[in-house]
């Protein structure tokens, strides 16, 4: 097991993307390898470790907005009414929803921090939720500012681009019109982002996750990942 150092610091990766864009199979690819170094890995999932009010959010999209319930598949689709419905109403409770997350993510990032993991992943982040609104309006890009000023950034954020057309087909939820728009937005909020996202690109899935280890792998020194190795050897 890696040892923490006065130089060794837990990382903090997140992974954002559109619905079906291949988020889960990458994080379980990343959470394995991490392991399998020796490091001390946490998965933390947006919705059901930091989203707030969650209970009502389901609710209203199941019977307010008459959307279905549950995760649509190939061979079930399903047709989610949530985060696709626009309206300045449900904007500005957005607005308000997303801010108590965004204490919620600052409040859970710092007790991991404390913990004594040495990696960190995000299953989403609030970039999933910036990415849910009319970010070419002026004043929501200036609230969209202030949440990530609020939020500590990850050392990697993920940007996990896909064809809407591709994304859907994989896990048919949500109308492709929003699909296209929410990739749209996540490109947009890239440039938001201080210090950008790390974007990959549509590819094969293996591709993808070749360059995601291996952009995590350089988070940490070459020194660190040796020390593991090198301990193993000697067990």
């Amino acid at each position: 097991m890696i040892t923490n150092s006065e130089n060794w610091r837990c990382k903090v990766v997140s992974f954002s993307g559109i619905d079906g864009a291949g988020k889960s199979t990458q994080i379980i690819n990343l959470q394995a390898n991490m392991k399998a170094f020796g490091l001390r890995v946490q998965l933390i999932t947006f919705w059901d470790d930091i989203a707030r009010f969650t209970r009502i959010r389901e609710i209203t999209g199941q019977t307010l907005f008459q959307g279905d319930k549950g995760v649509g598949t190939p061979a079930a689709p399903i047709n989610r009414r949530d985060k696709n419905v626009r309206s300045w109403l449900m904007t500005l409770i957005r607005l308000g929803i997303y801010f108590v997350d965004a204490v919620s993510l600052r409040i859970a990032l710092k007790k991991a921090l404390r913990s004594d993991v040495d990696f960190v992943i995000f299953d989403r982040y609030i970039y999933d939720e910036l990415a849910n609104l009319t970010l070419h309006n002026s004043v929501i890009r200036i609230y969209a500012r202030f949440i990530m000023k609020v939020t500590p950034r990850p050392d990697i954020s993920y940007l996990l681009d896909s064809d809407p057309v591709q994304a859907r087909a994989r896990k048919p939820e949500y109308p492709i019109e929003f699909l296209y728009f929410c990739r749209a937005s996540y490109l947009t909020l890239s440039d938001l982002v201080p210090g950008g996202m790390t974007v990959i690109p549509p590819m094969p899935l293996q591709d993808v996750g070749r360059l995601v280890l291996q952009y995590s792998q350089n988070l940490f020194s070459a020194e660190g990942i040796q020390r593991e190795q090198t301990t193993n050897s000697l067990g």
